[in-house]
């Protein structure tokens, strides 16, 4: 069975390490916030003027002031501090986020990404991905392998507009966890039930991965 969204922010919060500061996207990384280590000490960082924000709210206990990048509401742990977008950016340019994660339409097998437009399609902003992706000490992607369609969406090459070039180190999708390096994907977990062919399959690529590669264990 391939990882739903939430599974895939389970995966991804294992990445993340104590006393750290994290950027969350839009998208399933919004979700990581609610599988945050036990004890962990982590500081998750919106763009939109967030310091110390918490998981997402019951229901019924929505503030519609508290919200992340993605216009979701959003809780806000002890110590958390609000700030202008100025602030907020020159944080990110000035690398002092440890970690980002990103959402993204497509990936190429040199950690190249397109996550900001569709060509003809209303764009509202390319927001800070742009500036996540120069400015990050290590970038994880949020994604899923393939399209509506069934195309993978990790590629030899991008087709779409680039946010940022050979950037992005590691991929969590609902197929399995790939690291980006010479040149390829290189497969080095796989989801619970998915088998290598599913993979292959879902890779247009460059795709190295063993016939014992670990499967996930949730």
């Amino acid at each position: 069975m391939a990882l739903t969204k939430e599974q895939i922010a389970m995966r991804i919060a294992r990445e993340i390490k104590n006393n750290t500061y994290v950027n969350l996207g839009i998208g399933i990384p919004t979700l990581v916030a609610n599988y945050i280590p036990e004890g962990f000490n982590v500081v998750l960082q919106s763009e939109n003027g967030i310091l110390g924000m918490g998981p997402f709210p019951f229901e019924g206990d929505e503030d519609a002031d508290l919200i992340n990048a993605g216009k979701q509401t959003v809780t806000l742990l002890k110590g958390a501090s609000i700030f202008d977008g100025t602030t907020s950016f020159g944080m990110i340019r000035a690398q002092k986020v440890d970690l980002t994660i990103l959402g993204a339409m497509e990936v190429s097998e040199n950690g190249d990404i397109a996550n900001w437009k569709i060509p003809g399609k209303m764009v509202k902003g390319m927001g800070g991905a742009m500036d996540l992706v120069a400015s990050a000490k290590n970038i994880i992607v949020a994604m899923q392998q393939v399209n509506k369609h069934g195309e993978s969406k990790l590629l030899p090459e991008c087709t779409l507009p680039l946010t940022g070039v050979k950037c992005i180190k590691k991929i969590v999708t609902e197929l399995g966890v790939y690291e980006v390096k010479d040149g390829a994907f290189h497969c080095l977990e796989r989801a619970p039930g998915v088998s290598i062919d599913d993979i292959k399959k879902a890779t247009a690529g460059k795709l190295i991965i063993d016939e014992n590669v670990l499967e996930m264990v949730f």
